[in-house]
Protein backbone atom coordinates (compact mmCIF):
# COMPACT_ATOMS: atom_id res chain seq x y z
CA UNK A 1 0.00 0.00 0.00
CA UNK A 2 2.95 2.65 0.94
CA UNK A 3 4.18 2.13 -2.38
CA UNK A 4 1.45 3.72 -4.36
CA UNK A 5 1.31 6.92 -1.69
CA UNK A 6 -2.47 5.81 -0.34
CA UNK A 7 -2.50 5.91 3.16
CA UNK A 8 -6.22 5.02 3.37
CA UNK A 9 -7.51 2.88 -0.02
CA UNK A 10 -9.98 1.41 1.26
CA UNK A 11 -11.79 5.02 2.44
CA UNK A 12 -10.31 6.45 -0.90
CA UNK A 13 -11.94 3.59 -3.03
CA UNK A 14 -15.25 4.05 -1.01
CA UNK A 15 -15.45 7.63 -1.65
CA UNK A 16 -14.64 7.36 -5.54
CA UNK A 17 -17.20 4.76 -5.66
CA UNK A 18 -19.78 7.07 -3.82
CA UNK A 19 -18.53 9.56 -6.74
CA UNK A 20 -18.95 7.12 -9.32
CA UNK A 21 -22.84 6.63 -8.40
CA UNK A 22 -23.62 10.45 -8.57
CA UNK A 23 -22.19 10.73 -12.21
CA UNK A 24 -24.11 7.69 -13.42
CA UNK A 25 -27.15 8.87 -11.96
CA UNK A 26 -26.82 12.86 -13.02
CA UNK A 27 -28.67 13.79 -16.48
CA UNK A 28 -27.88 16.76 -18.88
CA UNK A 29 -31.34 16.27 -20.39
CA UNK A 30 -31.79 20.19 -21.40
CA UNK A 31 -30.37 21.22 -24.92
CA UNK A 32 -27.99 24.51 -23.96
CA UNK A 33 -24.80 25.15 -25.66
CA UNK A 34 -22.43 23.29 -22.68
CA UNK A 35 -24.80 20.11 -22.83
CA UNK A 36 -22.59 18.78 -25.68
CA UNK A 37 -19.31 19.25 -24.37
CA UNK A 38 -20.62 18.37 -20.81
CA UNK A 39 -22.12 14.98 -21.86
CA UNK A 40 -19.13 13.92 -23.53
CA UNK A 41 -17.18 14.87 -20.37
CA UNK A 42 -19.48 12.65 -18.01
CA UNK A 43 -19.08 9.89 -20.72
CA UNK A 44 -15.54 10.32 -20.50
CA UNK A 45 -15.44 10.44 -16.43
CA UNK A 46 -17.73 8.03 -16.25
CA UNK A 47 -15.49 5.59 -18.43
CA UNK A 48 -12.24 6.15 -16.69
CA UNK A 49 -13.87 5.76 -13.16
CA UNK A 50 -15.01 2.21 -14.33
CA UNK A 51 -11.96 0.83 -16.48
CA UNK A 52 -9.30 2.65 -14.85
CA UNK A 53 -9.75 4.27 -11.18
CA UNK A 54 -12.11 1.67 -9.43
CA UNK A 55 -10.30 -1.36 -11.01
CA UNK A 56 -6.90 0.14 -9.90
CA UNK A 57 -8.17 1.27 -6.66
CA UNK A 58 -9.88 -2.24 -5.64
CA UNK A 59 -6.61 -4.33 -6.89
CA UNK A 60 -3.15 -2.43 -6.31
CA UNK A 61 -1.08 -5.36 -7.21
CA UNK A 62 -2.60 -6.55 -10.25
CA UNK A 63 -0.33 -6.05 -13.26
CA UNK A 64 0.30 -3.13 -14.61
CA UNK A 65 -1.65 -2.59 -18.08
CA UNK A 66 0.60 -0.94 -20.77
CA UNK A 67 -1.48 0.37 -23.74
CA UNK A 68 0.23 1.06 -26.99
CA UNK A 69 -0.91 3.51 -28.62
CA UNK A 70 -0.50 6.11 -31.60
CA UNK A 71 -1.03 7.16 -34.68
CA UNK A 72 -2.19 5.07 -38.38
CA UNK A 73 0.66 3.15 -39.59
CA UNK A 74 3.01 4.10 -37.09
CA UNK A 75 4.15 0.05 -36.26
CA UNK A 76 2.03 -0.68 -32.96
CA UNK A 77 0.62 -3.75 -33.76
CA UNK A 78 4.34 -4.76 -35.56
CA UNK A 79 5.83 -3.85 -32.21
CA UNK A 80 3.58 -5.78 -30.37
CA UNK A 81 4.42 -8.74 -32.53
CA UNK A 82 8.11 -8.26 -31.95
CA UNK A 83 7.74 -7.93 -28.05
CA UNK A 84 6.37 -11.01 -27.65
CA UNK A 85 8.13 -13.31 -30.58
CA UNK A 86 4.86 -14.50 -32.12
CA UNK A 87 2.22 -12.85 -34.05
CA UNK A 88 -0.55 -11.94 -31.70
CA UNK A 89 -2.21 -8.70 -33.47
CA UNK A 90 -2.53 -8.44 -37.25
CA UNK A 91 -0.60 -6.38 -39.25
CA UNK A 92 -0.99 -4.77 -42.92
CA UNK A 93 -0.66 -2.18 -45.59
CA UNK A 94 -4.62 -1.92 -45.16
CA UNK A 95 -6.23 0.39 -42.88
CA UNK A 96 -7.32 0.00 -39.66
CA UNK A 97 -5.45 -3.09 -39.17
CA UNK A 98 -6.24 -3.25 -35.14
CA UNK A 99 -10.05 -3.06 -34.85
CA UNK A 100 -10.35 -5.42 -32.25
CA UNK A 101 -8.19 -4.55 -29.28
CA UNK A 102 -5.74 -7.20 -28.16
CA UNK A 103 -4.39 -7.38 -24.88
CA UNK A 104 -1.50 -9.87 -24.27
CA UNK A 105 -0.45 -11.35 -20.30
CA UNK A 106 1.43 -13.58 -19.21
CA UNK A 107 -0.34 -16.85 -18.74
CA UNK A 108 -0.52 -16.63 -14.46
CA UNK A 109 -2.02 -13.17 -14.84
CA UNK A 110 -4.97 -14.32 -16.70
CA UNK A 111 -7.31 -14.00 -13.69
CA UNK A 112 -6.87 -10.26 -13.37
CA UNK A 113 -7.80 -9.81 -17.27
CA UNK A 114 -10.13 -12.73 -17.78
CA UNK A 115 -13.68 -10.84 -15.78
CA UNK A 116 -14.78 -7.70 -15.73
CA UNK A 117 -12.10 -6.05 -13.74
CA UNK A 118 -11.16 -3.72 -15.95
CA UNK A 119 -12.86 -2.28 -19.27
CA UNK A 120 -16.19 -3.69 -18.22
CA UNK A 121 -18.08 -2.62 -21.38
CA UNK A 122 -15.70 -4.89 -23.88
CA UNK A 123 -16.11 -8.89 -24.07
CA UNK A 124 -14.17 -11.21 -23.70
CA UNK A 125 -12.41 -13.07 -26.71
CA UNK A 126 -10.20 -15.72 -26.19
CA UNK A 127 -10.69 -18.17 -29.37
CA UNK A 128 -9.54 -17.78 -33.11
CA UNK A 129 -9.89 -14.37 -34.69
CA UNK A 130 -12.97 -14.81 -36.48
CA UNK A 131 -14.95 -14.71 -33.57
CA UNK A 132 -13.84 -11.15 -32.93
CA UNK A 133 -16.30 -8.66 -32.92
CA UNK A 134 -16.88 -4.69 -32.05
CA UNK A 135 -16.88 -3.91 -28.02
CA UNK A 136 -14.43 -6.98 -27.27
CA UNK A 137 -11.23 -7.33 -26.26
CA UNK A 138 -9.33 -10.18 -27.52
CA UNK A 139 -7.23 -12.13 -24.54
CA UNK A 140 -3.85 -13.72 -25.54
CA UNK A 141 -0.97 -15.27 -22.94
CA UNK A 142 1.97 -15.20 -23.73
CA UNK A 143 5.02 -16.59 -21.86
CA UNK A 144 7.09 -14.20 -23.87
CA UNK A 145 6.02 -11.37 -21.35
CA UNK A 146 7.00 -11.10 -17.78
CA UNK A 147 4.03 -11.63 -14.80
CA UNK A 148 3.10 -8.35 -13.37
CA UNK A 149 2.90 -6.69 -16.98
CA UNK A 150 0.41 -6.61 -19.83
CA UNK A 151 0.30 -4.91 -23.47
CA UNK A 152 -2.43 -3.83 -24.97
CA UNK A 153 -2.90 -2.93 -28.61
CA UNK A 154 -5.15 -0.28 -29.24
CA UNK A 155 -6.71 0.83 -32.57
CA UNK A 156 -5.36 4.19 -33.74
CA UNK A 157 -5.83 7.67 -32.59
CA UNK A 158 -6.44 9.23 -35.84
CA UNK A 159 -8.58 6.02 -37.63
CA UNK A 160 -11.12 6.97 -40.24
CA UNK A 161 -13.08 5.32 -38.46
CA UNK A 162 -14.86 7.27 -35.76
CA UNK A 163 -15.36 3.94 -33.35
CA UNK A 164 -11.89 3.14 -33.41
CA UNK A 165 -10.78 6.54 -32.27
CA UNK A 166 -13.38 6.76 -29.43
CA UNK A 167 -12.43 3.31 -28.09
CA UNK A 168 -8.31 4.16 -28.42
CA UNK A 169 -9.03 6.89 -26.39
CA UNK A 170 -11.08 4.66 -23.56
CA UNK A 171 -7.92 2.53 -23.38
CA UNK A 172 -5.46 4.80 -23.21
CA UNK A 173 -7.50 6.13 -20.48
CA UNK A 174 -7.71 2.84 -18.97
CA UNK A 175 -3.65 2.03 -18.77
CA UNK A 176 -1.14 2.39 -16.33
CA UNK A 177 1.67 2.85 -18.87
CA UNK A 178 1.02 4.48 -22.34
CA UNK A 179 3.37 2.98 -24.88
CA UNK A 180 3.15 5.87 -27.41
CA UNK A 181 4.10 4.93 -30.99
CA UNK A 182 5.42 7.50 -33.26
CA UNK A 183 8.05 7.29 -36.32
CA UNK A 184 10.64 9.81 -36.99
CA UNK A 185 8.58 11.65 -40.52
CA UNK A 186 5.21 12.38 -37.93
CA UNK A 187 6.31 12.81 -34.06
CA UNK A 188 5.70 16.44 -34.44
CA UNK A 189 2.07 15.72 -35.72
CA UNK A 190 -0.64 17.54 -33.87
CA UNK A 191 -3.22 14.48 -32.84
CA UNK A 192 -0.46 12.74 -30.99
CA UNK A 193 0.72 15.78 -29.27
CA UNK A 194 -3.66 16.71 -28.22
CA UNK A 195 -3.06 13.28 -26.32
CA UNK A 196 0.60 13.42 -25.14
CA UNK A 197 -0.75 16.79 -23.90
CA UNK A 198 -4.03 15.16 -21.35
CA UNK A 199 -1.14 12.34 -20.68
CA UNK A 200 0.52 15.33 -18.93
CA UNK A 201 -2.17 17.34 -17.73
CA UNK A 202 -3.43 14.40 -15.95
CA UNK A 203 0.24 12.91 -14.65
CA UNK A 204 -0.50 9.76 -16.73
CA UNK A 205 2.90 7.37 -16.97
CA UNK A 206 4.19 7.52 -20.51
CA UNK A 207 6.78 6.24 -23.00
CA UNK A 208 7.75 7.17 -26.15
CA UNK A 209 8.60 4.59 -29.08
CA UNK A 210 9.93 6.62 -31.91
CA UNK A 211 10.09 4.22 -34.66
CA UNK A 212 11.57 3.62 -38.29
CA UNK A 213 14.08 6.32 -37.54
CA UNK A 214 17.35 6.92 -39.98
CA UNK A 215 20.20 5.69 -38.03
CA UNK A 216 21.82 8.39 -38.93
CA UNK A 217 19.40 10.50 -37.85
CA UNK A 218 18.87 9.26 -34.32
CA UNK A 219 20.94 11.93 -32.07
CA UNK A 220 18.94 14.35 -33.85
CA UNK A 221 15.31 13.51 -33.95
CA UNK A 222 15.17 11.76 -30.34
CA UNK A 223 17.41 15.55 -29.20
CA UNK A 224 14.07 17.17 -30.93
CA UNK A 225 11.60 14.87 -29.12
CA UNK A 226 12.76 14.96 -25.65
CA UNK A 227 13.26 18.65 -25.99
CA UNK A 228 9.49 18.81 -27.34
CA UNK A 229 8.36 16.48 -24.17
CA UNK A 230 10.05 19.21 -21.98
CA UNK A 231 7.69 21.81 -23.23
CA UNK A 232 4.69 19.92 -22.31
CA UNK A 233 6.13 18.70 -19.12
CA UNK A 234 6.82 15.23 -20.28
CA UNK A 235 10.50 15.13 -19.30
CA UNK A 236 11.11 11.93 -17.06
CA UNK A 237 9.28 10.19 -20.44
CA UNK A 238 11.89 7.83 -21.68
CA UNK A 239 12.12 7.49 -25.75
CA UNK A 240 12.92 4.15 -27.36
CA UNK A 241 14.12 4.99 -30.68
CA UNK A 242 14.11 1.65 -33.39
CA UNK A 243 15.99 2.67 -36.43
CA UNK A 244 15.15 2.16 -39.87
CA UNK A 245 14.89 -1.40 -40.45
CA UNK A 246 14.22 -4.53 -42.83
CA UNK A 247 11.39 -6.76 -40.96
CA UNK A 248 12.41 -10.31 -40.54
CA UNK A 249 10.37 -13.13 -42.22
CA UNK A 250 8.18 -13.34 -39.69
CA UNK A 251 6.71 -9.87 -39.96
CA UNK A 252 8.76 -8.52 -36.93
CA UNK A 253 11.61 -6.12 -35.87
CA UNK A 254 14.96 -7.27 -35.59
CA UNK A 255 15.57 -8.64 -32.00
CA UNK A 256 18.37 -6.55 -31.43
CA UNK A 257 15.97 -3.11 -32.20
CA UNK A 258 13.20 -4.12 -29.58
CA UNK A 259 15.83 -5.45 -27.07
CA UNK A 260 16.27 -2.52 -24.99
CA UNK A 261 12.53 -1.92 -24.50
CA UNK A 262 11.25 -5.33 -23.65
CA UNK A 263 14.39 -5.12 -20.87
CA UNK A 264 12.65 -1.83 -19.62
CA UNK A 265 9.55 -3.37 -19.31
CA UNK A 266 10.74 -6.50 -18.02
CA UNK A 267 12.80 -4.72 -15.46
CA UNK A 268 9.38 -2.98 -14.68
CA UNK A 269 7.39 -5.95 -14.29
CA UNK A 270 9.49 -7.85 -11.64
CA UNK A 271 10.29 -4.69 -9.65
CA UNK A 272 7.31 -3.97 -7.02
CA UNK A 273 8.75 -0.71 -5.88
CA UNK A 274 9.01 0.32 -9.93
CA UNK A 275 5.84 -0.79 -10.69
CA UNK A 276 4.06 1.19 -7.32
CA UNK A 277 6.01 4.42 -9.01
CA UNK A 278 4.01 4.23 -11.98
CA UNK A 279 1.12 3.26 -10.08
CA UNK A 280 1.33 6.29 -8.00
CA UNK A 281 2.03 8.54 -10.19
CA UNK A 282 -1.11 7.28 -12.91
CA UNK A 283 -3.39 6.50 -10.43
CA UNK A 284 -2.66 9.86 -8.51
CA UNK A 285 -3.11 12.08 -11.61
CA UNK A 286 -6.31 10.46 -12.51
CA UNK A 287 -7.79 11.08 -9.34
CA UNK A 288 -6.24 14.66 -9.59
CA UNK A 289 -7.93 15.12 -12.73
CA UNK A 290 -11.33 14.32 -11.03
CA UNK A 291 -11.60 17.74 -9.48
CA UNK A 292 -11.68 19.45 -12.47
CA UNK A 293 -13.87 16.92 -14.64
CA UNK A 294 -16.28 16.88 -11.45
CA UNK A 295 -16.93 20.26 -11.19
CA UNK A 296 -16.97 20.85 -14.87
CA UNK A 297 -20.37 18.34 -15.08
CA UNK A 298 -21.35 19.95 -11.80
CA UNK A 299 -21.24 23.27 -13.89
CA UNK A 300 -23.38 21.77 -16.02
CA UNK A 301 -26.15 20.70 -13.36
CA UNK A 302 -26.22 24.30 -12.24
CA UNK A 303 -26.45 25.54 -16.11
CA UNK A 304 -29.29 22.87 -16.57
CA UNK A 305 -31.02 23.85 -13.66
CA UNK A 306 -30.87 27.80 -14.80
CA UNK A 307 -32.33 27.13 -17.50
CA UNK A 308 -34.90 25.14 -16.79
CA UNK A 309 -35.96 27.44 -13.90
CA UNK A 310 -35.98 30.44 -16.63
CA UNK A 311 -38.36 28.67 -18.58
CA UNK A 312 -40.31 27.82 -15.26
CA UNK A 313 -40.31 31.23 -14.93
CA UNK A 314 -41.39 32.84 -18.30
CA UNK A 315 -44.36 30.15 -18.46
CA UNK A 316 -45.46 30.95 -14.86
CA UNK A 317 -45.36 35.00 -15.53
CA UNK A 318 -47.43 34.58 -18.78
CA UNK A 319 -50.16 33.06 -17.09
CA UNK A 320 -49.71 35.39 -13.90
CA UNK A 321 -50.30 37.98 -16.44
CA UNK A 322 -53.08 36.52 -17.72
CA UNK A 323 -55.00 36.04 -14.39
CA UNK A 324 -53.85 39.66 -13.64
CA UNK A 325 -55.30 40.99 -17.06
CA UNK A 326 -58.68 39.27 -16.78
CA UNK A 327 -59.51 40.23 -13.04
CA UNK A 328 -58.52 43.60 -14.66
CA UNK A 329 -60.59 43.28 -17.39
CA UNK A 330 -63.40 41.93 -14.73
CA UNK A 331 -63.52 44.90 -12.74
CA UNK A 332 -62.42 48.09 -15.13
CA UNK A 333 -65.34 48.02 -17.43
CA UNK A 334 -64.38 46.77 -20.16
CA UNK A 335 -67.14 43.86 -20.27
CA UNK A 336 -69.84 46.57 -20.73
CA UNK A 337 -68.98 47.97 -23.85
CA UNK A 338 -69.73 47.06 -27.21
CA UNK A 339 -72.29 44.11 -27.40
CA UNK A 340 -73.41 44.81 -23.95
CA UNK A 341 -73.97 48.15 -24.24
CA UNK A 342 -76.29 47.65 -27.17
CA UNK A 343 -78.18 44.68 -25.51
CA UNK A 344 -78.60 47.29 -22.33
CA UNK A 345 -80.00 50.05 -24.40
CA UNK A 346 -82.54 47.57 -25.75
CA UNK A 347 -83.33 46.18 -22.28
CA UNK A 348 -83.77 49.78 -20.40
CA UNK A 349 -84.12 52.40 -23.05
CA UNK A 350 -82.43 55.99 -23.09
CA UNK A 351 -83.38 59.26 -22.15
CA UNK A 352 -85.13 60.76 -19.37
CA UNK A 353 -85.12 57.26 -18.74
CA UNK A 354 -81.37 58.22 -17.18
CA UNK A 355 -82.97 61.14 -15.35
CA UNK A 356 -85.83 59.03 -13.15
CA UNK A 357 -83.92 56.01 -11.95
CA UNK A 358 -86.63 55.34 -9.34
CA UNK A 359 -89.07 55.38 -12.39
CA UNK A 360 -86.42 53.34 -14.00
CA UNK A 361 -86.71 50.65 -11.70
CA UNK A 362 -90.32 50.01 -12.81
CA UNK A 363 -90.28 50.50 -16.07
CA UNK A 364 -87.26 47.35 -15.54
CA UNK A 365 -89.68 45.63 -13.55
CA UNK A 366 -92.55 46.01 -15.52
CA UNK A 367 -89.97 44.88 -19.13
CA UNK A 368 -89.15 41.74 -17.18
CA UNK A 369 -92.71 40.75 -15.83
CA UNK A 370 -94.00 41.23 -19.77
CA UNK A 371 -90.49 38.75 -21.03
CA UNK A 372 -91.73 36.36 -18.04
CA UNK A 373 -95.55 36.47 -19.58
CA UNK A 374 -94.23 35.23 -23.26
CA UNK A 375 -92.21 38.73 -24.99
CA UNK A 376 -89.22 38.59 -26.45
CA UNK A 377 -86.61 37.72 -23.66
CA UNK A 378 -84.11 41.24 -24.16
CA UNK A 379 -82.73 39.47 -20.82
CA UNK A 380 -81.28 36.42 -22.33
CA UNK A 381 -80.15 38.75 -25.18
CA UNK A 382 -78.00 40.95 -22.56
CA UNK A 383 -76.86 37.84 -20.56
CA UNK A 384 -75.42 36.26 -23.91
CA UNK A 385 -73.63 39.52 -24.85
CA UNK A 386 -72.37 38.87 -21.17
CA UNK A 387 -71.24 35.82 -21.66
CA UNK A 388 -69.99 36.11 -24.80
CA UNK A 389 -68.14 38.99 -24.17
CA UNK A 390 -66.21 37.12 -20.76
CA UNK A 391 -65.25 34.19 -23.01
CA UNK A 392 -63.80 36.48 -25.16
CA UNK A 393 -61.40 37.47 -22.28
CA UNK A 394 -60.66 34.49 -20.93
CA UNK A 395 -59.46 33.07 -24.75
CA UNK A 396 -57.67 36.38 -25.76
CA UNK A 397 -55.64 36.27 -22.06
CA UNK A 398 -55.44 32.19 -22.42
CA UNK A 399 -54.02 32.57 -26.01
CA UNK A 400 -52.02 35.88 -24.74
CA UNK A 401 -50.41 33.64 -22.14
CA UNK A 402 -49.48 30.53 -24.65
CA UNK A 403 -47.90 33.39 -27.67
CA UNK A 404 -46.08 34.95 -24.74
CA UNK A 405 -44.60 31.33 -23.21
CA UNK A 406 -43.82 30.38 -26.67
CA UNK A 407 -41.79 33.96 -27.52
CA UNK A 408 -40.20 34.00 -24.39
CA UNK A 409 -38.69 30.35 -24.51
CA UNK A 410 -37.41 31.17 -27.85
CA UNK A 411 -35.37 33.51 -26.08
CA UNK A 412 -34.39 31.01 -23.05
CA UNK A 413 -31.15 28.71 -23.65
CA UNK A 414 -33.12 25.61 -24.09
CA UNK A 415 -36.44 26.16 -24.95
CA UNK A 416 -36.33 26.23 -28.76
CA UNK A 417 -35.64 22.45 -28.37
CA UNK A 418 -38.26 22.13 -25.69
CA UNK A 419 -40.92 23.43 -28.36
CA UNK A 420 -39.83 21.90 -31.21
CA UNK A 421 -40.03 18.61 -29.28
CA UNK A 422 -43.47 20.03 -28.03
CA UNK A 423 -45.13 21.96 -31.14
CA UNK A 424 -48.46 21.46 -29.44
CA UNK A 425 -47.22 23.77 -26.71
CA UNK A 426 -47.29 26.54 -30.05
CA UNK A 427 -51.52 27.04 -29.27
CA UNK A 428 -53.72 26.29 -26.64
CA UNK A 429 -54.70 22.73 -25.70
CA UNK A 430 -57.02 21.04 -27.65
CA UNK A 431 -60.24 21.08 -25.01
CA UNK A 432 -59.14 24.69 -24.28
CA UNK A 433 -62.28 26.80 -25.80
CA UNK A 434 -64.60 23.99 -24.99
CA UNK A 435 -63.26 24.35 -21.28
CA UNK A 436 -63.64 28.48 -21.38
CA UNK A 437 -67.38 27.95 -22.40
CA UNK A 438 -67.83 25.28 -19.44
CA UNK A 439 -66.24 27.65 -17.26
CA UNK A 440 -68.97 30.54 -18.09
CA UNK A 441 -71.70 28.45 -17.66
CA UNK A 442 -70.81 26.91 -14.80
CA UNK A 443 -69.94 30.18 -13.27
CA UNK A 444 -73.47 31.69 -14.46
CA UNK A 445 -74.69 28.80 -12.67
CA UNK A 446 -72.76 29.96 -9.37
CA UNK A 447 -73.67 33.46 -9.87
CA UNK A 448 -77.84 32.36 -9.87
CA UNK A 449 -77.38 30.17 -6.84
CA UNK A 450 -76.16 33.20 -5.08
CA UNK A 451 -79.05 35.06 -5.72
CA UNK A 452 -81.16 32.10 -4.74
CA UNK A 453 -78.96 31.50 -1.63
CA UNK A 454 -79.39 35.82 -0.52
CA UNK A 455 -83.38 35.25 -1.64
CA UNK A 456 -84.60 32.60 1.02
CA UNK A 457 -87.03 34.29 3.01
CA UNK A 458 -90.55 34.79 1.34
CA UNK A 459 -90.27 38.96 0.46
CA UNK A 460 -87.14 38.56 -1.21
CA UNK A 461 -88.52 35.66 -3.08
CA UNK A 462 -91.29 37.15 -4.12
CA UNK A 463 -89.51 40.02 -5.24
CA UNK A 464 -87.05 37.82 -7.38
CA UNK A 465 -90.16 36.17 -8.83
CA UNK A 466 -91.26 39.47 -10.04
CA UNK A 467 -88.23 40.37 -12.00
CA UNK A 468 -87.12 36.48 -12.86
CA UNK A 469 -83.62 34.56 -11.43
CA UNK A 470 -82.38 35.11 -14.66
CA UNK A 471 -83.15 38.51 -14.70
CA UNK A 472 -81.46 39.37 -11.45
CA UNK A 473 -78.51 37.02 -12.00
CA UNK A 474 -77.25 39.49 -15.58
CA UNK A 475 -77.61 42.37 -13.11
CA UNK A 476 -75.70 41.01 -10.63
CA UNK A 477 -72.86 40.46 -13.45
CA UNK A 478 -73.33 43.71 -14.71
CA UNK A 479 -72.89 45.32 -11.19
CA UNK A 480 -69.86 43.14 -10.47
CA UNK A 481 -68.57 44.72 -13.58
CA UNK A 482 -69.06 47.92 -12.86
CA UNK A 483 -66.18 49.87 -13.17
CA UNK A 484 -65.61 51.89 -15.81
CA UNK A 485 -62.06 52.67 -15.98
CA UNK A 486 -61.71 51.28 -19.30
CA UNK A 487 -64.07 53.14 -21.15
CA UNK A 488 -63.67 56.58 -22.74
CA UNK A 489 -66.20 59.09 -23.83
CA UNK A 490 -69.81 58.26 -24.14
CA UNK A 491 -68.99 55.04 -23.20
CA UNK A 492 -68.61 55.88 -19.85
CA UNK A 493 -72.31 57.38 -19.20
CA UNK A 494 -73.38 54.89 -20.50
CA UNK A 495 -71.80 52.57 -18.30
CA UNK A 496 -72.33 54.87 -15.50
CA UNK A 497 -75.67 54.01 -15.95
CA UNK A 498 -75.95 50.70 -16.30
CA UNK A 499 -74.16 49.98 -13.47
CA UNK A 500 -76.73 52.49 -10.88
CA UNK A 501 -79.79 50.81 -12.44
CA UNK A 502 -78.73 47.67 -12.22
CA UNK A 503 -77.01 48.09 -8.45
CA UNK A 504 -80.97 49.98 -7.78
CA UNK A 505 -83.10 47.38 -8.70
CA UNK A 506 -80.30 44.80 -6.75
CA UNK A 507 -80.81 47.32 -3.24
CA UNK A 508 -84.35 47.13 -4.09
CA UNK A 509 -84.71 43.49 -3.45
CA UNK A 510 -81.45 42.71 -1.04
CA UNK A 511 -80.07 45.94 0.36
CA UNK A 512 -77.03 47.61 -0.02
CA UNK A 513 -74.08 45.41 1.67
CA UNK A 514 -76.02 42.13 0.33
CA UNK A 515 -75.46 43.50 -3.31
CA UNK A 516 -71.88 44.57 -2.67
CA UNK A 517 -70.94 41.12 -1.10
CA UNK A 518 -72.69 39.36 -3.68
CA UNK A 519 -70.95 41.21 -6.60
CA UNK A 520 -67.42 40.40 -4.82
CA UNK A 521 -68.52 36.54 -4.57
CA UNK A 522 -69.01 36.81 -8.15
CA UNK A 523 -65.92 38.05 -9.25
CA UNK A 524 -63.88 35.89 -6.93
CA UNK A 525 -65.76 32.92 -8.16
CA UNK A 526 -65.02 33.84 -11.60
CA UNK A 527 -61.38 34.66 -11.09
CA UNK A 528 -60.78 31.46 -9.00
CA UNK A 529 -62.42 29.71 -12.20
CA UNK A 530 -59.91 31.29 -14.68
CA UNK A 531 -56.86 30.65 -12.30
CA UNK A 532 -57.83 26.80 -12.61
CA UNK A 533 -58.34 26.78 -16.12
CA UNK A 534 -55.24 28.40 -16.96
CA UNK A 535 -53.35 26.26 -14.61
CA UNK A 536 -54.51 23.54 -16.48
CA UNK A 537 -52.76 25.02 -19.57
CA UNK A 538 -49.62 26.17 -17.60
CA UNK A 539 -49.52 22.59 -16.49
CA UNK A 540 -48.63 21.56 -20.45
CA UNK A 541 -45.41 23.81 -20.19
CA UNK A 542 -44.38 22.47 -16.51
CA UNK A 543 -44.79 18.57 -17.93
CA UNK A 544 -42.49 19.79 -20.73
CA UNK A 545 -40.07 21.36 -18.59
CA UNK A 546 -40.27 18.39 -16.28
CA UNK A 547 -39.39 16.31 -18.91
CA UNK A 548 -35.87 18.30 -19.28
CA UNK A 549 -35.21 19.13 -15.90
CA UNK A 550 -32.06 17.47 -13.83
CA UNK A 551 -32.82 16.81 -10.08
CA UNK A 552 -32.80 19.64 -7.88
CA UNK A 553 -29.91 18.76 -5.52
CA UNK A 554 -27.91 17.25 -8.67
CA UNK A 555 -25.60 19.90 -8.15
CA UNK A 556 -24.46 19.88 -5.07
CA UNK A 557 -24.68 16.21 -4.33
CA UNK A 558 -21.84 15.77 -7.37
CA UNK A 559 -19.92 18.90 -5.42
CA UNK A 560 -19.89 16.84 -2.09
CA UNK A 561 -18.73 13.49 -3.69
CA UNK A 562 -16.31 15.30 -5.58
CA UNK A 563 -15.10 16.82 -2.34
CA UNK A 564 -14.85 13.72 -0.12
CA UNK A 565 -12.60 12.31 -2.44
CA UNK A 566 -10.67 14.64 -1.98
CA UNK A 567 -10.21 15.23 1.35
CA UNK A 568 -9.50 11.63 1.40
CA UNK A 569 -6.98 11.61 -1.61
Amino acid sequence: MTQTGLEDPAALLAAVSSLRDEVAASTLPLDIPQTTAAKANRASLLRQLDDYILPRLSSLDAPLLAVVGGSTGAGKSTLVNSLVDEEVSATGVLRPTTTTPVLVHHPDDEKWFLGPRILPELSRVTGGRGEDGPGSVRLVASRSLPPGMAVLDAPDIDSVVSANRALAGQLLAAADLWLFVTTAARYADAVPWDLLRQASDRGTAVAIVLDRVPPEAVTEIRGHLASMLREQGLSTAPIFAIPEATLTGDGRLPTEDVSRLRSWLTALASDARARGIVVKQTLGGALRSLDARSEELVAASRAQQAATTALRAACDEAFAHAVHEVEQGITDGTLLRGEVLARWQEFVGTGEFFKQVESAVSKIRDRITSAIKGSPPPAEDLGEALQTGVAALVTAQGQAATSATARRWRQVAGGDAVLQAHPDLAQPSPQFHDAVSRLVRDWQGEVLDLVRDEGRDRRTTARVAAYGLNGIGVFLMLVAFAHTGGLIGAEVGIAGGTAVLAQKVLEAIFGDQAVREMAAKARTKLVAHVQELYAGELARYEHAVDDVSVQRDQAARLSAAAAAVKAVR
